[in-house]
């Protein structure tokens, strides 16, 4: 099943890239040539940046390589993605386009022969040639003969411009339409992840929550994802962001990093700067497991935070619990919801920290009043969205279940291309309030 799902991956990849390939050299040019050549030598080197970017990721490649690879690499594959969209909604635009130009085209204009002057008194006789010089176009007459009424002039040949025909014209303008709208499009995604995420503020009403922590604030970031490309100046940048907003506690839910401790530990720094009340949390995401988990819980522990691995701790006002991610499970490492929430005092309220959506099942079942949760990204690069939801029970946002409530951020930063469409950043401050206020 495996091999035949690598085969079908790529038999899709092949044929989208050729399908890109035709329209935008192809279709674009008359003929082989260089700018063919050219697009797809971008088309094949862009992806095999880009797998080899994943490839070194996970394999551990030297970290100055992974650099190297992956902003190339990572950027060509979100940008294909929207060459590939931009593309397909151009065959709407085609036919449109090749309409349009037909109406607007002149009409055919039919040459009438000029007729040869006649001399005053004199007969005039057509003879043979001249009678088939009178069936040719003005402008037509051999340039060896001169005209009778005059001196013999030699005019200098006239060079043909080329004029694009009316289906090489509709294919240069959609297609460098679609490479415009396609760039534009990952251009301002990647600006939107580089310069930080946003802050959202939600309030969450809990029914066991008592009115002396009405309006508590818990500063929420996931999928921080620092790795070759986003590092230590982003991670400056979401802890900035967090200590401005004054939480009362801070809550890491997952996937802080794409990289060992060796390569991303100075990246990982800032961390230490952060500061709430009632301090700094983590629990682990999918990532951590591809990362060395054991290496960074060790880490973030020596920056300051608390890892809660299965584990809760009581605060005065509710019980914060942590387990975690499901990836823990292949090292023996995975959620143990019982350990963490069993034999606690159920009247108060309690607030459960788990990377996954998926996870809220588990939560439901041993009484949990709010999980906070990431690992989708909202869907990162829209339609990526359709596919998250298809994956989890909720993409982003806040969600009910049961007596149980489901807030899923949609992260601080990225993997693979460092951009965002239709789902920005952000680091979500949920304020806690009380029924009884």
């Amino acid at each position: 099943m495996v091999i035949l799902f690598l085969l079908l991956a790529l038999a899709v990849l092949v044929t989208g890239n050729w399908y890109l390939w035709r329209r935008l050299f192809r279709d674009t040019t008359r003929g082989p040539g260089r700018v063919r050549r050219a697009g797809a030598a971008v088309i094949a080197g862009g992806w095999i940046l880009a797998i080899g970017a994943l490839v070194g990721e996970r394999t551990g490649a030297p970290f100055w390589l992974q650099q190297v690879m992956a902003w190339p690499g990572f950027l060509w594959m979100a940008l294909s993605i929207y060459l590939l969209l931009a593309v397909v909604a151009g065959e709407l635009v085609r036919p449109l386009l090749r309409r349009y130009l037909d109406r607007r085209a002149p009409a055919p204009v039919t040459a009438v022969p000029r007729p040869e002057p006649v001399r005053s008194g004199a007969v005039q006789e057509t003879r043979p040639a001249e009678r088939a010089e009178a069936t040719e176009e003005p402008g037509e007459r051999p340039a060896t003969e001169a005209p009778r009424d005059g001196p013999a002039t030699e005019e200098p040949p006239e060079r043909p411009v080329a004029v694009p025909s009316r289906r090489l014209f509709v294919s240069r303008v959609v297609g460098g339409a679609a490479a415009a709208a396609a760039v534009a499009t990952v251009g301002y995604g990647t600006y939107g992840v580089l310069r930080g995420p946003g802050v959202k503020r939600v309030t969450v009403p809990l029914a066991k929550l008592p009115r002396a922590a009405h309006g508590y604030r818990i500063a929420v970031v996931s999928d921080i994802h620092l790795g070759p490309v986003l590092g230590r100046g982003f991670a400056q940048k979401v802890v900035d962001t967090i200590n401005a907003t004054q939480p009362d506690l801070i809550a890491v839910v997952g996937d802080l990093v794409d990289g060992s401790v060796k390569d991303l530990g100075p990246a990982a720094a800032p961390l230490r700067q952060l500061r709430a009340r009632h301090g700094s949390f983590f629990v682990t995401g999918n990532h951590e497991y591809f990362s060395g988990a054991e290496q960074w819980v060790e880490e973030v522990r020596r920056l300051g935070l608390h890892p809660l691995e299965n584990a809760r701790t009581e605060l005065p006002w509710f019980d914060l619990a942590g387990v975690n991610d499901i990836a823990g499970e292949s090292e023996g490492q995975g959620p143990d919801f019982a350990k963490a929430l069993d034999d606690r005092d159920t009247t108060r309220a309690c607030v459960l920290l788990a990377h996954q959506p998926v996870q809220i099942h588990d939560a439901v079942k041993h009484g949990v009043d709010l999980q906070l949760s990431g690992h989708t990204h909202g869907g990162q690069l829209f339609p990526g969205n359709l596919i998250a939801a298809a994956a989890n029970p909720t993409v982003a946002g806040l969600d009910h279940y049961g007596d149980t409530q489901l807030y899923v951020s949609r992260g601080a930063g990225a993997w693979g291309p460092p951009t965002r469409v239709g789902a920005p950043s952000d680091i979500t401050v949920i304020e806690l309030a009380s029924k009884r206020a």
